[in-house]
């Protein structure tokens, strides 16, 4: 996997390059300034292009829809410290692949970028309930038929639960006291039974319908 970072501060960028080029990802550059990134955007073909959200030089939001317009085949991702509901909203709109925290695991990032050069769009998982609100404002099908919540057992709709609280199967597996492979085993069931094809959906679902309440 080959990465282009930019980021204007000097100290994140140059602890993240070492930190990926640890873990085996080739950092094609760390800059800065945005017209240089875009420069390399262009020239390197990076797998993802990192992108902090906001920058002196210019937003991670304008280069995004710079890369877009240009139609640069990249892949790209905000990472920032920002969870703010428009910022999340805006780079989704914007063509982003990701989104993702400044404050995550080394490995949850790694896993993340993987991912997303899959071919996938990803969120960081505390953003969940943010994006459920999002989605369920603009759901454009309100005639779909009924979710089986019926159908789910206690122990799936307890784990539906702490989906909708944007917890990993890692961290699910440690406070019910089960393996993360039961824990893969139980989200299936859940978005077979609940007609949905991922893990967001299921928890946008149960956020919309205020199944779980949390203390």
């Amino acid at each position: 996997m080959r990465v282009l970072l930019i980021d204007d501060h000097a100290l994140f960028r140059v602890g993240l390059l070492e930190l990926l080029e640890r873990r085996g990802i080739e950092v094609v550059d760390a800059v800065g300034d945005c017209e240089v990134g875009l420069n390399l955007a262009r020239d390197c073909a990076p797998d993802v292009v990192l992108l902090d959200l906001r920058m002196p030089c210019s937003s991670g939001i304008e280069v995004l829809k710079r890369i877009r317009a240009e139609g640069l085949d990249r892949r790209v991702a905000m990472l920032t410290t920002s969870t703010e509901e428009p910022d999340v909203i805006t780079a989704l709109q914007a063509g982003a692949n990701g989104y993702l925290l400044k404050d995550m695991e080394p490995d949850e990032l790694v896993a993340s970028l993987n991912d997303i050069v899959a071919g996938k769009t990803v969120v960081a998982s505390e953003l969940t309930g943010i994006l459920a609100r999002a989605v369920s404002q603009d759901r454009a099908e309100p005639e779909e038929r009924e979710p089986a919540f019926s159908d789910l057992t206690r122990r799936e709709m307890e784990i539906l639960c702490h989906l909708a609280a944007g917890q990993s199967n890692k961290v699910i597996a440690r406070e019910l006291g089960i393996t993360d492979g039961t824990v893969k085993l139980h989200v299936k069931a859940i978005l077979r039974k609940l007609n949905v094809h991922s893990r967001v959906e299921a928890a946008v679902i149960a956020v919309e319908r205020g199944l779980c309440t949390r203390t």
